[in-house]
């Protein structure tokens, strides 16, 4: 899992900013950003931390969610949502996946993303690409499906496993993030 912040760097000073007003237990200061900071520095750093949440959220309910529990990814009966990269060729059209399967193509894909130097970059003199803001909104609008996937479909698991309080607070930590951008 990416961390993606070296002690001593600007992204290590914000997540550190971040943390500390997260502890104060106000989510509406947390997801603000700081004045004097950059916008893009800031969405880098909360988008590799909700990737990080809900990969590990996630990952406690893979015994549960399954092509046989979960033979499409969906938010209920309304909402069903298909697998589309178009840098893949396995994947150029939209595809009907099992919800494990739609799930491992978006935390492998979002991995991809976060690797990608050229979109999050780490050298301290490097700059954000112009479609920055929108590559984000994109990121985060997949990862939104994962919170809808597991509220919808294994809440009953999430609080058999007393990790409902973590799922809120991750939820509504990315809730009031995205609100606020």
């Amino acid at each position: 899992m990416p961390n993606r912040s070296m002690e001593g760097s600007r992204a290590f000073q914000l997540r550190r900013l971040a943390e500390s007003t997260l502890g104060s237990g106000n989510l509406r200061v947390a997801v603000r950003v700081p004045d004097g900071e950059l916008l893009e520095e800031w969405l880098a750093l909360h988008t590799v931390d909700f990737f990080n949440h809900l990969n590990i959220l996630y990952g406690t309910l893979t015994e549960f969610c399954t092509s046989r529990e979960c033979p499409v990814m969906c938010a209920g009966p309304r909402f069903e949502y298909h697998w589309q990269d178009s840098s893949s060729v396995k994947y150029r059209r939209s595809t009907r996946l099992s919800a494990p399967d739609y799930i491992e193509c978006l935390l492998n894909w979002t991995q991809a993303q976060i690797d990608d130097e050229t979109l999050f970059p780490t050298a301290l003199d490097a700059s954000f690409p112009p479609n920055f803001v929108d590559r984000i909104k994109a990121i985060l609008r997949r990862l939104f499906r994962i919170y809808a996937h597991i509220y919808n479909h294994h809440f009953t698991q999430v609080c058999a496993l007393r990790l409902e309080v973590h799922l809120n607070t991750s939820y509504r930590h990315f809730f009031l993030f995205v609100r606020e951008k």
